[in-house]
């Protein structure tokens, strides 16, 4: 969905406060009958979720509570998200690590059992086709998550490689997850509360990293992960004991933990200065521009051996022609495709997510600015509705991540 979720939410909250309720729903919720639904949907019904079309399913955008203090909850308690709308699948077979790597720009072979990733599929140009993480939970087994919106077009792709991998006699197959549901608890509160649900010890269980085990009764795909910038986890459970467990976890919280919507989830990672894929990564922007070298490994950039690893590899020796980057800025919070100016008015770029910081209660943005221009401290103009406001190029996150590392 390009432009902000938060923009949305607070569109839809506007409108829906406003008069004509049953003429505004019926505007923004027209194709509701062909959405897919998570199995949690009656649930988020039941707890005052508003729904919203979200990468053809119905998705809550946000719950009785406002998306500011939603978004801030999150960072001092916790929050619970229901992303079941994104796709799950498994790569099994002795080659399943071969087969990925021509895929993706990660050193999947490099990564001990139980540790994941995040990286990026790559096309033959060195765009980003999506961004997942990846898991290698044996030498023989990796799990991945792909997002909703991308997961026609990434199961094909992986689908048309597979065949012609199979096709010179090599070892993989794919399952893919249907059958499970994916929640995200994040924020402090999210080990604690978690551990009264699990006898596995989460202390032992760092950021990145994966077990099988049971959560409340029930056999889950654990990893130790998140889209806010907070410690977390997301949390693969059998469909039909989601909701169980998605209740579960609020009682154990005592209320602290909410619900919480795709508009918070949305303002949480552009706090924390992570992609979201259709705005600020797309298929003609490489990780090298999105500045994701870091998650190239060291073999790959010797090796290559991925698509596109000609270009990538020349960006990565040459530096790109543009940078994303992050802003402050004053007046009305910058939108995807505002034009960003330097000081003398010429283009210099393009916002790709921009909103008001429920947490900095400043305007926060990033986009992607030409190299040279990328620095911070650097001025600029962005243009909102013909009018040219201050920004400030600046380092992401703009909100300290708090992921749970060894120390």
């Amino acid at each position: 969905m390009r432009g902000g979720l938060w923009q949305l939410g607070q569109s839809i909250t506007r409108r829906l406060s406003q008069a004509d309720k049953k003429s505004v729903a019926h505007r923004f919720f027209a194709s509701e009958a062909d959405l897919k639904k998570t199995v949690l949907y009656d649930f988020h019904i039941a707890n005052g979720g508003k729904m919203v079309p979200f990468a053809g399913w119905n998705m809550p955008i946000q719950y009785k509570d406002s998306i500011m203090d939603s978004t801030v909850n999150c960072r001092e308690n916790g929050g619970l998200f229901d992303v079941s709308h994104m796709c799950g699948l498994s790569l099994k077979g002795k080659d399943s690590v071969p087969f990925l790597e021509k895929l993706v720009i990660a050193d999947v072979a490099g990564l001990a059992p139980g540790t994941g990733t995040l990286t990026i599929f790559t096309n033959e140009k060195g765009g980003a086709i999506d961004d997942s993480v990846i898991t290698k939970v044996k030498d023989d087994h990796i799990y991945l998550v792909v997002n909703a919106g991308c997961r026609d077009k990434d199961l094909a792709h992986i689908e048309e490689h597979m065949k012609a991998f199979k096709a010179k006699g090599g070892d993989v197959s794919w399952q893919i997850h249907d059958e499970r549901s994916l929640l995200a608890l994040q924020g402090p509160l999210a080990a604690p509360v978690l551990q009264h649900l699990t006898k596995e010890d989460l202390s032992k269980i760092y950021f990145g990293e994966f077990r099988i085990l049971d959560i409340n009764g029930a056999h889950c795909f654990l990893t130790r992960t998140g889209y806010t910038g907070e410690d977390g986890f997301e949390i693969s459970v059998p469909s039909e004991n989601a909701v169980d467990l998605a209740k579960a976890i609020l009682e154990k919280s005592k209320g602290k933990v909410r619900l919480t919507g795709l508009g918070a989830r949305d303002s949480l990672r552009l706090e924390a200065g992570l992609c979201l894929y259709g705005n600020d990564m797309e298929q003609h922007i490489t990780p090298i521009e999105a500045g994701l070298t870091w998650a190239i490994g060291k073999r790959r950039r010797a090796e290559g051996g991925f698509l596109g690893a000609k270009v990538i590899l020349k960006q990565l020796a040459d530096g790109p022609s543009i940078r994303r980057v992050g802003f402050f800025s004053t007046g009305p919070p910058p939108r995807s495709h505002s034009e960003i100016q330097d000081e003398k008015g010429n283009n210099i770029g393009e916002i790709t997510s921009g909103g008001f910081s429920p947490c900095l209660k400043k305007n926060i943005a990033m986009g992607y600015v030409k190299s040279g221009l990328h620095k911070a401290g650097t001025k600029a103009k962005i243009v909102i509705r013909g009018k040219a406001y201050d920004g400030v190029v600046t380092k992401m996150p703009f909100v300290p991540t708090k992921y749970y590392k060894p120390s």
